[in-house]
């Protein structure tokens, strides 16, 4: 970046995805698409979590917070953004991106961890059954939530009070369609080598130990079901976190997706597009995976239907 006035920056331009007017009712429509979806889809979840007493265990009780992490979520960007496409302007305010910044490292580091919790309770679900009733009670369940959240929370703020320190020219472009961290620092006219060692360990953190959580659970799940003898109780066994891995998979997945194509492209404006996969399309594709592949969610949502 280019010396000059680095006073403090008072608005930021979200450049969004394309420049092209003819594309911008496009993305208004298919991105409004994919919100309400997500939004209504997620709700459905939970309302047919709380709505049937059958569902009322620990793994649908961190089921209903997933598809509420999700609504918050996609919440912190995609509104702004249909905003912007709307009424053709591209600023933000200073506040509302580093609150937008929080928000999104917030729920995306909620969405870690209840994941690993998640895979935590088919592990003891699976592979200690008859202790799963007295180590997945009520209280573990409470504190394994306000450990995400209180984590979550602690990650957020400090990326935020690193970002209070840089400095930014008068006019700040941000070639994508919300405040992300790395764009911001990108931007940045002082020196950002403590911002990104603290990126860095933060993502040992929310990212390698949680998923090394998951994958240790899952290691000894299928080591588990593998022993059983009847084909029958092997398929039952995998039925039960067969949706699960599915989310897993799609999260971490298209989260790594993002960061290799950022890190093999030079273009910022393709990562943009990248990363519409795990901010947009993801939580979307949640709530189907649970209705359509668990049984006692369709059931619960056909007695709510009706």
């Amino acid at each position: 970046m280019a010396p000059g006035n680095h006073s403090r920056v008072s608005e930021f331009i979200l450049l969004g995805l394309s420049e092209e007017a003819f594309l911008q009712p496009l993305l208004f429509w298919v991105f409004l698409s994919l919100y309400l979806v997500t939004f209504f889809g997620n709700l459905l979840i939970i309302a047919a979590i709380l709505s049937d007493p059958r569902l009322h265990t620990p793994m649908y009780f961190f089921l209903s917070n997933l598809s509420l992490a999700d609504i918050c979520f996609t919440s912190t960007t995609v509104p702004k953004m249909l905003l912007n496409l709307q009424t053709q302007s591209r600023t933000i305010t200073f506040a509302g991106c580093l609150s937008q910044m929080f928000f999104f490292l917030l729920f995306v580091g909620l969405d870690h961890f209840l994941l690993t919790t998640m895979a935590y309770d088919r592990f003891v679900a699976i592979c200690h059954p008859l202790h799963y009733t007295v180590l997945m009670n009520p209280r573990l369940c409470g504190l394994l939530l306000l450990a995400s959240w209180a984590l979550s929370g602690l990650d957020a703020v400090v990326h935020s009070l690193m970002v209070l320190r840089l400095k930014f020219c008068p006019t700040v472009e941000i070639p994508h369609f919300f405040c992300e961290l790395n764009q911001l620092l990108r931007m940045a006219c002082s020196d950002t080598f403590l911002n990104e060692l603290v990126i860095y360990c933060a993502a040992g953190l929310l990212a390698i130990i949680p998923l090394t959580g998951i994958v240790y659970s899952y290691s000894k799940i299928v080591a588990s079901v593998l022993q059983i003898a009847s084909a029958s109780g092997r398929a039952k066994a995998f039925s039960t976190c067969g949706s699960h891995l599915c989310v897993v998979s799609l999260f971490y997945g298209t989260g790594l997706g993002v960061y290799l194509s950022s890190a093999a492209t030079q273009n910022p404006r393709d990562s943009a597009v990248a990363s519409v996969m795990y901010t947009a399309v993801t939580p979307m594709l949640n709530p189907f995976i649970y209705s359509l592949r668990n049984k006692d969610i369709k059931q619960a949502l056909v007695k709510l239907w009706s």
